[in-house]
């Protein structure tokens, strides 16, 4: 499909009143900025006039599943179901992430996955375990975790065929730092987070090649001023360029002034926002599954079930909202929009190597989000084709 888009749009760091985008296939062929009182280039008559801004669409590093449906649930169709639900609400570009698991559902999982790979509906596939503390498992089956072996990774990293693209980990487990080493030695992000890890021992991951922070402070130690943890460890590596933190900035995972702060101290160009979504994500409230374990959804915070005899709260379970929804959050609050929009798109794509993704320009995939005043997206294009 060729066609001209025209409008508002998000060019490089800064939001220009009036553009042509042109549309040839599924990549953008053309970027025209076009000046008040000058001649419009040829087509520009024409081109289709979109009812907001344009903004590169979204690439998420870290979802489990959306519109009822996960990646977990070990089904080719329902993984498929989950990943167009994301696709049709902005994150157009994602990573698929499975929970922990037993090893024989976990192989089966990363297979499916690469199926899934090889049709392009998802960009790689994230192991969140099942190489995590127990102390900060969160909604992870705390029986289910384990120490890595090299014969386990290298059976995974064979099934998923060059698709596994990051992998969540404990560094304090034994056989953690060679994990690290393991991993990027196969080109596979290794990513600190669900630990109990020091902040020295952060240091040594991330000597060793660690780059990513799986859901900065969350599945991790308070960061405390006379024994800091890994918070402060990932984001003193971020801050000096050696790591990308994620952001769950969905206002309950992190307040939003926390998400202020970290943008401030770090910078977008090393803050990725992740959905983190399950099941739940685009649904309603109600009782969902996280890899067999419980969830029960309300006022849109999903949380494992507690125990019956308990008052206190369970705990946070993935996320149910898109990587839209945090942006518009962000802008909420007071984030000018093209600094909103970075961890969200320029960010991820430049950490997966997506070199054709986070930014309308000419050669870049066309991958669209239009969105209204409040930065919701009213309309979104994957591939040259609009899908919602």
């Amino acid at each position: 499909m060729n066609l001209s888009l025209r409008g508002p749009a998000l060019v490089g760091d800064a939001v220009l009143p009036d553009v042509l985008v042109r549309v040839e296939g599924e990549h953008i062929a053309a970027v025209a900025p076009i000046e008040p009182g000058t001649e419009p280039p040829g087509g520009a008559r024409a081109a289709e006039r979109v009812g907001g801004t344009m903004l590169p669409a979204y690439v998420d590093l870290h979802c489990h599943g959306g519109g009822g449906f996960a990646f977990t649930d070990l089904d080719d169709e329902a993984a498929a179901s989950a990943a167009r639900h994301h696709h049709e609400h902005g994150s157009t570009s994602l990573l698929a992430s499975l929970v922990t698991m037993s090893p024989r559902d976990l192989e089966r999982g990363v297979a499916i996955l690469a199926e899934l790979c090889d049709d392009g509906l998802v960009d790689g596939i994230h192991l969140e375990g099942p190489w995590l503390a127990e102390a900060r498992c969160g909604a992870h089956d705390p029986t289910l975790l384990r120490d890595p072996s090299l014969a386990e990774v290298e059976r995974l990293l064979a099934l998923g065929r060059g698709h596994v693209r990051q992998v969540t980990l404990a560094p304090e487990r034994d056989h953690g730092l060679d994990l690290v080493h393991w991993l990027t030695s196969a080109d596979v992000h290794a990513a600190v987070g669900h630990t109990t890890a020091s902040f020295a021992l952060v240091e040594q991951a991330v000597a060793a090649g660690a780059d990513l922070a799986t859901h900065l402070f969350n599945g991790m130690d308070p960061w405390h001023h006379r024994e800091p943890g890994a918070a402060p460890a990932l984001m003193r590596a971020a801050a000096r360029g050696h790591v990308t933190v994620e952001l769950i900035a969905d206002g309950a995972h992190l307040s939003d002034d926390t998400v202020r702060t970290v943008l401030d101290l770090v910078g977008a160009d090393h803050v990725a926002f992740v959905s983190d979504a399950m099941a739940a994500a685009g649904m309603g409230d109600g009782a969902y599954v996280l890899a067999g374990l419980p969830v029960v959804v309300d006022r849109g915070v999903a949380r494992l079930r507690g125990d019956a005899d308990s008052t206190a709260p369970g705990t946070i379970a993935g996320g149910t909202s898109h990587v839209g929804d945090i942006v518009a959050r962000a802008v909420g609050t007071g984030v000018p929009l093209a600094y909103a929009v970075r961890p969200a798109t320029r960010t991820p794509a430049r950490v997966l190597g997506l070199s054709d993704r986070g930014s309308i320009a000419a050669g870049s995939r066309a991958d669209l989000v239009v969105v209204d005043e409040s930065a919701r997206p009213t309309a979104v294009m994957r591939r040259g084709t609009w899908t919602s």
